[in-house]
């Protein structure tokens, strides 16, 4: 499946392309990004797997990540979407799309991320027939939760991943609506 480009009045989401390998090993680099996700800075090898794994998605799977770049001067922000990890996590999440999303640092604080995760579910409950999706979370990503929280998703529960704690939040699909609404018109 080619992946649809997604628009609001300041975002752009579209595929991934391996002319972004710079700017994603850059803020996969960043320990300000990394802080509540991995804890460690990614290396380019691990950031090359994580590009070919999201161009990836798509094909094998019809879903997948976009790359989330300003409306106005076309700056890489961050990357937002959905993927299968096969997480080894307890419980399972049984095969239920997660939805994520990182920004660079320099993209922190200014709703890029409420603005682009309200979009993608938006495709979300418009072109696909899930009956939820989860995302997972460091209890302390308070602000992730913020974001995931406005568009719909609610505590369900705690997991065990890599052998930490972990929120786990799902939303019921068909919310085409988000609770969240923006400044930005979605199209």
């Amino acid at each position: 499946m080619i992946p649809p480009v997604l628009k609001t009045d300041r975002l752009i989401l579209r595929p991934h392309r391996v002319q972004d390998f710079d700017d994603v090993t850059a803020m996969w680099a960043d320990p300000e990004v990394v802080r509540h996700i991995s804890g460690t800075p990614s290396s380019r090898s691990d950031s090359w797997g994580r590009l070919l794994r999201y161009i990836g998605h798509w094909q094998a799977l019809g879903f997948g990540y976009w790359v989330v770049e300003s409306r106005g001067d076309g700056q890489f922000l961050g990357e937002v979407g959905f993927a299968d990890y096969q997480r080894d996590i307890t419980p399972s999440l049984g095969g239920v799309p997660e939805a994520g999303w990182v920004l660079s640092s320099a993209a922190h604080g200014q709703g890029y991320a409420s603005e682009a995760v309200q979009r993608m579910h938006q495709w979300a409950d418009e072109e696909t027939d899930w009956r939820e999706t989860v995302c997972i979370f460091d209890p302390k990503h308070t602000v992730s939760q913020r974001v995931a929280t406005k568009v719909g998703y609610k505590v369900s529960g705690e997991a065990l991943f890599m052998e930490q704690p972990t929120l786990v939040m799902r939303r019921p699909g068909g919310i085409v609506d988000p609770v969240f609404t923006p400044g930005a018109t979605v199209r």
